[in-house]
């Protein structure tokens, strides 16, 4: 039959035509908006956190746009910075109590000799920073700076399927190492090296992680109250005769013993103490 037949056939006996549907786009090509924390959800999350209290903002920092960013991306900001500085506090507490009782490594810090012991005897924590070699010092800062590098980088977030927490990502997630491709000198990663929190259910997770914000809030507030009663005895009764005094400067990074640095000498000068 030719062309020409089948197009002057009649429309009643033509072939019905199938319907036409959209052809559905692949997920990767769809622009979907990041989901950010609201205030809204932080009001929630403050009722579970504690009900007493409820949601208490004295500050209008959660209404602000730092940098220019959105309230959500703000938000996002002082979220992460929340789990962060509680996970740094937790640490602090436990470490401030241990070394506070003389507890230490049994062997040398130093290839030249110096002992973990040699630090204790310095007296507090803070007294024992300030005794560490200047190279110690520098080493941890170090690496306390590529770890902070490592949480703000894109690339490294996206290895582990995630996003910066400014972009939709969630609050107080540190990549993984592994993934980045960054060696390791034991099989197990710097997060959930067990894979514990890989195991858990959602609704798990998300109560584990309001009874961390809420165990961070309490290592901050601890952690503080050690630092004022070593440097203002008293400051805090309940402490009294529990911790060791310190005369230097609790919030410089440097002391007497690391003047060979640039500008510590003149930050000592400055100095009240």
């Amino acid at each position: 039959m030719s062309l020409s037949l089948l197009s002057s056939a009649p429309v009643g006996f033509a072939a019905p035509l199938p319907a036409v549907r959209p052809v559905a786009q692949p997920a990767a090509a769809r622009s979907t908006p990041p989901v950010m924390e609201t205030i809204d959800d932080l009001k929630s999350l403050a009722v579970k956190a504690n009900p007493v209290v409820g949601y208490w903002n004295p500050t209008p920092l959660a209404d602000m746009g730092f940098w220019g960013q959105s309230q959500e991306a703000t938000i996002g900001f002082l979220r992460h910075a929340e789990l962060k500085h509680g996970r740094v506090a937790m640490a602090a507490f436990v470490g401030f109590c241990l070394q506070s009782n003389g507890v230490h490594f049994p062997w040398a810090c130093t290839l030249e000799g110096t002992t973990f012991g040699d630090i204790a005897a310095a007296g507090g924590p803070a007294a024992q920073w300030d005794a560490l070699p200047t190279n110690a010092k520098l080493q941890i800062l170090l690496l306390i700076g590529f770890f902070e590098l490592l949480s703000e980088n894109t690339y490294a977030l996206a290895q582990s399927g995630q996003k910066h927490y400014m972009r939709g990502g969630k609050p107080g997630v540190f990549p993984s190492l592994k993934k980045v491709g960054i060696p390791v000198p034991v099989p197990l990663d710097l997060w959930d090296p067990f894979g514990f929190t890989a195991k858990m259910s959602q609704e798990k997770k998300d109560a584990k992680l309001v009874t961390e914000l809420n165990n961070g809030r309490a290592a901050m507030l601890g952690i503080m109250g050690f630092v004022a009663a070593s440097k203002v005895p008293g400051s805090v009764p309940a402490l009294d005769g529990l911790i060791a005094p310190y005369s230097g400067e609790v919030m410089a990074p440097f002391s007497a013993g690391d003047s060979a640095l640039p500008f510590v000498e003149g930050m000592l000068k400055a100095s009240p103490f």
